[in-house]
């Protein structure tokens, strides 16, 4: 009885240690390094390749969203918490849309009315209403108009979707950025806070030209060393994709805050 009992208490004991060393990773490093996930789309359309995601697995997506008890918040919301410094719940999601594809008014936006989901959609601003061979077609002012007063939210994604990292010339980079926030809000009159950076790269110039234009803040991808997204001049985004679904635990680690710990960092530009 005495073996016994020696062994309860080994086993006992090698219970607390790994329950103490536990909590210890969780509150002492995990914890800390939570962030809100901001996921990134680009198309909503029935194609292949990971820049497409379908109609139908989006509408999935924003449904498993609601029911596992998410709270889907503005990008404004986000960065307002961040710069107060004041964490927001564990269960926070953004929403945001790269380039202003038409299927986004056709697809998503539907799906985002029916939840009272909030987004973001950055606009290629050269690119609207226009066509191209090798890429959807781009939203309509009239589209992006219409959406703007039913709470979808537009940021800037410069006028070409120039890479600005190779833009030598300082003053056509400024245009770039500080020209794609012009056009939107003279054609929504409504402020237009927020920045994407073109594939996600920046550097220190250009975050300093997204700051001059007047910019709140500014979208990149993983690039940059930002895991607590504390920098809201390079915040990291989470890639959806078709495949998320398929295996729905990898669609709630996008989803927990604590993927962009376990990704590795790209450089800036």
């Amino acid at each position: 009885m005495r073996e016994s009992g020696g062994l309860m208490k080994k086993r006992y004991l090698v219970l607390l240690s790994a329950l103490f060393l536990t909590g210890l990773f969780y509150f002492g490093w995990l914890y800390p390094r939570y962030t809100v996930p901001i996921l990134m789309y680009h198309s909503v359309q029935d194609k292949d390749g990971t820049f497409f995601v379908s109609p139908e697995n989006f509408a999935r997506q924003m449904e498993f969203i609601k029911k596992n008890g998410y709270e889907v918040i503005s990008l404004d919301q986000l960065v307002k918490s961040i710069k107060s410094g004041k964490p927001l719940k564990h269960n926070k999601v953004v929403i945001t849309f790269d380039d202003g594809y038409e299927d986004n008014y056709k697809y998503a936006y539907p799906v985002l009315k029916q939840l009272g989901f909030p987004a973001t959609i950055f606009l290629i601003t050269d690119f609207m209403g226009k066509s191209f061979s090798d890429l959807p077609g781009f939203l309509s002012w009239e589209e992006i108009g219409l959406m703007s007063r039913e709470g979808v939210s537009f940021g800037a994604h410069t006028k070409r979707h120039l890479y600005l990292g190779v833009i030598r010339d300082e003053k056509a980079a400024f245009e770039e950025i500080s020209g794609s926030k012009k056009a939107i809000e003279q054609q929504i009159n409504m402020p237009v806070d927020y920045f994407c950076y073109p594939t996600g790269g920046f550097c220190a110039r250009a975050k300093q030209l997204v700051v001059l234009a007047g910019y709140k803040g500014a979208c990149a991808t993983n690039r940059g060393v930002n895991i607590n997204n504390k920098d809201v001049y390079q915040l990291k985004r989470i890639k959806v994709t078709n495949f998320d679904l398929a295996k729905p635990f990898s669609f709630r680690i996008k989803l927990s805050g604590y993927y962009n710990i376990f990704r590795n960092d790209k450089r800036p530009y």
